[in-house]
């Protein structure tokens, strides 16, 4: 049972009525990473303790979360090629592959891992952006 949320360099942290404290990145939350921090500090516990909710930014995080050991690596391709062209909106880059940009977030931060097929997609994209952009005259 969740009793108490905050966040700190960069981890939400939870502490449970056990007296454990887990943490995870912001970045294993992408909406949550790019609110802003009163938006991050308006939440609620969800009854029972097992939720905590986000109404403003639509995030919802279940306890199980924080018993996942994912940590962000920036070793990836998708991350690599990211921070190469910073003026790459992720947003729309999400919206031109057909994906939820939270998704593509944790393929970027390397919490999540694309499949080879997804991998594949989001640079063909990529390169298709940069097709366009050197034809135009």
């Amino acid at each position: 049972m969740i009793e108490k949320v905050w966040i700190k360099e960069g981890r939400i942290w939870i502490a449970t009525a056990g007296g454990r404290h887990l943490s995870r990145p912001l970045e294993a939350f992408p909406r949550l990473l790019d609110a802003t921090q009163e938006q991050r500090n308006r939440f609620e516990i969800g009854t029972g303790g097992e939720d905590i909710r986000w109404e403003e930014i639509d995030e919802d995080i279940h306890i199980s979360s924080f018993f996942r050991r994912e940590e962000p690596r920036a070793d990836n391709e998708i991350a690599a090629v990211f921070a190469r062209f910073p003026q790459l909106n992720v947003s729309e880059m999400a919206r031109t592959i057909g994906i939820d940009k939270s998704l593509l977030s944790r393929y970027i931060y390397g919490i999540k891992n694309p499949s080879a097929q997804r991998k594949a997609q989001i640079l063909d994209a990529i390169r298709a952006l940069g097709r366009e952009m050197a034809s135009l005259a």
